[in-house]
């Protein structure tokens, strides 16, 4: 099982990563495409590397705008795995 990051840990992590904010024991960034077919199209790719990292991120689907959130249910908080999906999330919305 994966464990916990310490407070200090889990901001260190965010500093790296912008437009992320923790909201408990989740990580949550809403992004705006310029279409809807745009914004499920980066949902279908959010998808393929969630499956690949077999961690998957809650999505809420609002038109244009795509709220997801990551949090590790198993270890019942933050872990490395979910900064690691959030870097792949980043690396595909800047794709």
């Amino acid at each position: 099982m994966a464990e916990l990051l310490s407070d200090g840990e889990i901001d260190a992590g965010l500093a790296e990563r912008p437009g992320w904010r923790r909201s408990g024991d989740e990580l949550s960034r809403t992004v705006e495409s310029e279409s809807f077919p745009a914004a499920i199209d980066l949902v279908r790719r959010v998808a393929e590397v969630a499956e690949e990292l077999n961690h998957h991120p809650d999505i809420d689907i609002r038109w244009r705008k795509v709220t997801y959130r990551v949090t590790t249910h198993s270890a019942g908080g933050i872990t490395q795995l979910d900064l690691d999906l959030v870097s792949k999330i980043d690396d595909l919305i800047a794709s």
